[in-house]
C-alpha cells in the first residue's frame, strides 16, 4: 500500500477521448438536467471524466478497480462505500468492475485485481492492491484526505449539502465522434474532430480529442499479450516498438516515460526518421495542458536532442 507521499505522480489520461465523447453525449441528451453529487458511485466510460477526473479536482476520488468474483474486492466495496458516507464527501468512492468496463480499468492501468486509486487534480496520488483490513483501510483513507487538505477547491456548498449541481455544457459537435468511438471506428472520429478543426485550428478540445483517437486508435491494433515496453527496452533502435510503447505509457499515466523514450530515440534519429520521431512527440505533447511542466521539461529536452 503506497502513501499520498511516495506514490510516484503521473496522469491518467485527461484527453481519454471515449470518456469525452461519451460525457458530451450524455450531457447533450439531458440537456440541462441536474443531479446531486453522491458519496459512491460505478465509474464507466459514460461518467469517467466527469465523476473521477474533473471531480478530483473538488475532493479525492477513490477508484477500487475490482470483479464481484474476489471476495477481497466485495469487501474492499462495502467497506470503501461505509467510508465514503461516513466521511461527509471529503471524498467519492468510485468502483469500476474490471469484468464489465474493462476499457476503464484499462485506463488506470491496474496490474491486478482488486486494484485501489486515489486520484486528485486529475492524477494518482496513491494506490495499493490487494485486501486490506478495514482499519488499515480508514486510516490509508485519512491520510488521502490530509494530503491534499486545502489544495483542492473542495465540492460547492449546494452540492455538499445534496442540493442539484449544474451539467457542464458540451459542444453537440462531438456528437458524430461519440457514435463512431462506440463502434471502434477510430478513423471516423478523427474526420469528425479534422472537420471542426478545419474551421476552428485554435480548438484545443478537439485537437485533444484527435491525438487521443489516433493513440487509442493504434494501441487498438496490438496483441495484449505482448509487453511492448520490455518489447522496445529490448530493442531500444526499433521505432515502431519506440512509438507502442510510448503510446502505453501514455495510457498507464506515465508521460514522462513517454516522452523520454522518444527524446532517448531522437538523439540516435537522423534525416526523415528524426523529423517522424519529432512530429509523435509534439502529437503526445498536445494530450496535455500546455503549461504542464512535464510538457515543458520535455520540450526543452527536445530542443537539445534536435540540435
Amino acid at each position: 500500500m503506497t502513501s499520498p507521499h511516495n506514490f510516484v505522480s503521473g496522469a491518467i489520461d485527461l484527453g481519454e477521448v471515449k470518456a469525452r465523447a461519451d460525457a458530451r453525449q450524455k450531457a447533450h441528451e439531458q440537456g440541462p438536467a441536474t443531479q446531486g453529487i453522491a458519496s459512491s458511485l460505478d465509474v464507466t466510460m459514460e461518467n469517467l471524466e466527469n465523476e473521477v477526473l474533473r471531480r478530483s479536482t473538488q475532493v479525492p476520488v477513490i477508484v477500487l478497480v475490482g470483479t464481484p468474483r474476489s471476495p477481497d474486492s466485495e469487501q474492499l466495496k462495502s467497506d470503501l462505500t461505509t467510508l465514503a458516507a461516513e466521511s461527509g464527501r471529503k471524498f467519492i468512492f468510485g468502483y469500476v468492475n474490471a469484468d464489465t468496463d474493462a476499457d476503464v480499468a484499462q485506463v488506470f492501468g491496474v496490474q491486478g485485481l482488486p486494484s485501489v486509486i486515489a486520484v486528485a487534480a486529475g492524477r494518482p496520488l496513491a494506490d495499493f492492491q490487494g485486501g486490506q483490513p478495514a482499519d488499515a483501510l480508514k486510516q490509508w483513507t485519512d491520510q488521502v484526505v490530509q494530503a491534499v487538505g486545502g489544495q483542492l477547491e473542495g465540492l460547492p456548498e449546494e452540492a455538499a449539502d445534496g442540493e442539484q449541481e449544474d451539467a457542464p455544457v458540451e459542444d453537440p459537435r462531438f456528437d458524430a465522434a461519440t457514435h463512431a468511438l462506440n463502434r471502434g471506428a477510430f478513423d471516423e472520429a478523427i474526420a469528425v474532430y479534422e472537420s471542426i478543426l478545419a474551421q476552428e485550428p485554435n480548438n484545443a478540445d478537439a485537437k485533444q480529442a484527435r491525438d487521443t483517437a489516433k493513440l487509442l486508435g493504434r494501441l487498438a491494433t496490438v496483441d495484449p499479450s505482448v509487453d511492448v515496453v520490455a518489447a522496445a527496452d529490448a530493442d531500444p533502435t526499433n521505432v515502431d516498438l519506440a512509438y507502442t510503447a510510448a503510446d502505453a505509457a501514455v495510457v498507464a499515466g506515465d508521460p514522462e516515460a513517454a516522452f523520454d523514450r522518444l527524446i532517448a530515440l531522437l538523439t540516435i534519429s537522423a534525416g526523415d526518421q528524426k523529423n517522424q520521431v519529432k512530429e509523435r512527440l509534439l502529437e503526445l505533447f498536445g494530450m496535455f495542458e500546455t503549461a504542464d511542466p512535464r510538457v515543458l521539461q520535455a520540450r526543452g529536452k527536445m530542443a537539445s536532442a534536435l540540435f
